[in-house]
């Protein structure tokens, strides 16, 4: 759903999921010192964005943009690396026999394997720092966008094919002018998986191999026994991806006319 264009009823689960949660931490139902109520959550969020007059500021003060920049360029950073190699080898995958005889098997191997398996290795090629996220972004959003463009390519309807050959096309315009366009909607579907899966990964490569970002700024709230300050940044990488994802729904609408807009 598009923002500006969002009925009443798009609302009313979250915002009596919310009045329930305020309910159950104020009747006594949920330990206010482990679930804070979503009440104390926002009000630790605003000192977190817009700081306090207080005299000794911490880690939760006024800090909330320069986390959530860190956390965006990484995620930017590892999905558009993940975009590009896994839109081009799962078009040629699902296309081409020698790549998918060459490609289709290293794939089938990695792909089970636990991104957090990687974090060691990553450490210690890039040491703690934002390379090392930004690899581990990368390498989980690959798999489902790589796999996904496979199969819109495999998709393409074989009379669209024999029609632009019968009209003397030659085979790389045909993979230009056929099989991507008609890949696209799969392509897109990849896109958005891969880009959720991005801010999961952000958040779980800064809680082990990075210093800044929501992620660590969740991790350290965790060792000094803040929840409200672990909701919060949980609330700010759910409303961050959902932007994202809105964001890459109207720029591909914009890129498949031909499609039924994405929602």
């Amino acid at each position: 759903m598009l923002p500006g264009r969002v009925p009443w009823q798009y609302l009313v689960v979250p915002l009596a999921a919310v009045l329930a949660w305020e309910l159950a931490v104020r009747g006594g139902l949920l330990d206010a010192a482990l679930v804070p109520a979503p009440s104390t959550a926002v009000k630790t969020w605003w000192v977190w964005i817009f700081g306090s007059d207080a005299a000794v500021q911490g880690p939760y003060d006024g800090t909330w943009l320069t986390n959530v920049w860190a956390s965006t360029q990484r995620v930017l950073l590892g999905f558009a690396l993940a975009a590009a190699l896994g839109s081009a080898i799962g078009i040629l995958i699902g296309w081409f026999r020698l790549p998918r005889l060459l490609f289709q098997p290293l794939i089938d191997v990695l792909r089970p394997i636990p991104i957090t398996a990687w974090v060691p290795f990553a450490v210690v090629f890039f040491g703690i720092s934002g390379a090392s996220s930004i690899m581990l972004i990368a390498l989980g959003a690959f798999f489902p966008i790589a796999l996904n463009a496979a199969a819109g390519a495999q998709g393409t309807p074989t009379l669209l094919v024999s029609a632009a050959r019968m009209l003397g096309t030659s085979p790389r315009r045909v993979v230009w002018r056929v099989v991507l366009p008609a890949a696209l909607p799969s392509v897109v579907t990849g896109l958005r998986v891969g880009l959720a899966i991005a801010w999961v990964l952000v958040i779980v490569s800064e809680m082990v191999a990075v210093k800044s970002g929501l992620g660590f700024s969740l991790w350290q709230a965790y060792y000094f026994t803040r929840p409200d300050v672990i909701v919060a940044a949980m609330f700010s990488v759910g409303i961050l991806g959902y932007l994202s994802d809105q964001i890459l729904i109207r720029t591909t609408n914009k890129l498949m006319r031909w499609t039924p807009d994405v929602r």
